[in-house]
């Protein structure tokens, strides 16, 4: 199933980062597909961008800018995968929505775990991943 698909994350947490590399194996996605926020390579008609982010209250002002440009004609939807709370995906979709683009509804809520240690999800963590990405193609505009 070839979509055109960009995930990028704004975490230093490694975790996060080997989420992003799974589904973009998993998905058989371009070399350049995972990318850290601002990203090398800006957005252009992309399908779908999962922003993968690690915020807990405040998220950055580098994410914060990168989401305002983030408009239909970059990405056409876009899907969360927050490692923090509820108050932090609400303020992105506040901005995103201001953008133009469409947002997801289901937002994936994950434990990114300490930025030191850890860094292999579990293949639990990888499936629930992955259904989640399969629910958020199954259900674009």
């Amino acid at each position: 199933m070839a979509i055109k698909m960009r995930i990028l994350y704004a975490s230093g947490k490694r975790k996060i980062h080997a989420l992003a590399n799974a589904i973009k194996d998993k998905y058989e996605l371009a070399f350049n597909s995972v990318d850290v926020i601002p990203p090398a390579y800006s957005c252009d008609k992309e399908r779908i961008v999962i922003l993968a982010v690690s915020a807990k209250g405040d998220i950055s002002d580098s994410l914060r800018l990168f989401c305002k440009e983030l408009t239909k004609a970059r990405a056409q939807n876009v899907a969360l995968m927050i490692d923090g709370d509820e108050k932090v995906a609400n303020r992105l979709k506040e901005i995103l929505n201001e953008a133009g683009t469409n947002v997801v509804d289901e937002v994936l809520y994950i434990k990114g775990g300490l930025p030191i240690i850890g860094g292999n999800p579990k293949p639990m963590e990888k499936n629930m991943v992955f259904d989640w990405v399969d629910r958020v193609i199954q259900n674009l505009k």
